[in-house]
């Protein structure tokens, strides 16, 4: 009897029953290069001892203590880790229980910092058209996916939202990169000062986009500009790194590439890897001692926040990317990945994109290259892509809407830092075969 409420009910998932390093494999026996880390989560891949030792050390220990009540060693542990490889950016850390989590208290912190500091005419958020934050309804308002907030729109909070970064699409033909930085980055004071700055509390981007996009570096210069706009009106900068944090694009953060630091960033997916539920809202000293001076209460919370299982398994995964170097194989593996998808598709008549950063790369399919022209998006091109890598043993992250919502088709990799050439070789010649065969349906 099937009783699992999956993602589409029309679909039974084959059932996973184990993992080694980067594979997984199914009841039937079938092995999965795990390509995209599920949905990049699984950094360190599957079955990693020393993870798995210290989680059961941990519930030898304790499994459990309500934070209204205690917190843990585990938790003040990674919490001393985070900020520390800060370089002290932060000044405390917020667990909860995932990305989506995360997002919603940067949401609700950042409102609060504003009551305490005495100004409450602050109510607006201010996002980025084909970002993603996740699927609660704070989170799906201040996303910019239209194909995602659709039927819940008349449930979400009013957000403003700006281009995206999106060299690829949007620039122009006769402008640098870092003109076009700046002209999109100037979109935010445009809009501050058409809505009124002091009604808003902040401005929320994905360093590097993820899952909407597939893999979109932001142009040099362009969060520069973001900081400094974000400074002289006062307004908070929120950092989604729930997908590009976390060692994934080369350095532990992501913005770190950008020479900026935010108000908040919010990590999940690569802080524990997969091995248990986990995200963090990382919190700078002003808007902690905003709240500690003023209320002293964070007037939000969840039964599950500073997990002590999810904490320690957490902090062994990033002791394990620390002692392992593995942030120096992310940025080595991440070039050989972006060459070889970029020698494999330089002469594809539907591949019209190579893009991102470390082990974030993503690959955008068109039916023109010269026109960039997408394709119909009732052919569902992406979930063919998905089927037919599936069936030859990869697993990738293909998603659909990629150009507004609706139109176009890309293919996330977010895979291990642990892999090889070799497991590239098998990423590339797996996901060409599995473009191949799924255009050849499309035809």
């Amino acid at each position: 009897m099937k009783k699992v409420f999956h993602r589409d009910a029309r679909v039974e998932p084959p059932i996973a029953v184990g993992g080694e390093g980067a594979y997984l494999f199914d009841s039937e026996g079938r092995r999965y290069l795990d390509a995209s880390g599920g949905a990049a989560v699984c950094c360190l891949g599957h079955g990693h001892r020393a993870v798995i030792n210290a989680m059961k050390a941990q519930a030898d220990r304790l499994a459990y203590a309500h934070t209204a009540f205690f917190s843990s060693e585990p938790a003040e542990a990674l919490a001393d880790y985070l900020v520390q490889a800060s370089s002290n950016a932060f000044e405390r850390v917020y667990f909860v229980s995932g990305g989506s989590e995360g997002i919603e208290a940067a949401l609700k912190l950042a409102r609060q910092y504003f009551l305490e500091t005495g100004e409450p005419g602050r109510e607006l958020f201010i996002g980025r058209r084909q970002s993603y934050h996740g699927n609660t309804l704070g989170a799906l308002a201040v996303g910019g996916n239209a194909w995602r907030r659709a039927q819940f729109a008349p449930l979400l909070m009013d957000v403003e939202h700006i281009a995206p970064c999106y060299s690829y699409r949007d620039r122009k033909e006769a402008e640098s990169e870092a003109d076009y930085g700046i002209r999109v980055a100037n979109e935010l004071e445009e809009t501050l000062l058409r809505v009124g700055s002091n009604r808003v509390i902040a401005f929320v981007a994905e360093t590097v986009v993820g899952a909407t996009l597939g893999a979109v570096p932001p142009v040099p210069g362009y969060f520069r500009r973001i900081r400094d706009i974000c400074d002289r009106y006062g307004i908070l900068l929120i950092l989604d790194e729930v997908m590009c944090g976390m060692g994934r694009t080369g350095t532990l953060f992501a913005y770190e590439q950008e020479g900026i630091v935010p108000d908040m960033a919010v990590v999940a997916k690569g802080l524990g890897g997969g091995y248990q539920p986990i995200g963090a809202t990382l919190v700078s000293k002003k808007i902690f001692d905003a709240v500690r001076d003023g209320s002293g209460f964070f007037q939000h919370g969840h039964t599950y926040l500073g997990h002590p299982m999810a904490c320690a398994a957490a902090l062994a995964v990033q002791y394990t990317i620390r002692d392992e170097h593995l942030l120096e194989n992310v940025r080595v593996q991440g070039i050989a990945l972006q060459a070889a998808l970029s020698t494999r598709f330089r002469d594809h008549p539907h591949v019209g994109d190579v893009r991102g950063r470390g082990l974030f790369m993503g690959v955008e399919l068109v039916k023109d290259r010269v026109t960039q022209s997408p394709f119909d998006p009732a052919l569902k091109l992406y979930q063919c892509v998905k089927r037919e890598a599936m069936a030859r043993g990869l697993m990738c992250y293909p998603m659909g809407g990629t150009v507004d919502g609706r139109h176009g088709d890309h293919v996330l990799l977010a895979p291990p830092y642990i892999i090889d050439g070799n497991h590239i070789d098998e990423i590339v010649d797996k996901l060409s075969q599995g473009i191949d065969a799924a255009l050849a349906q499309a035809r």
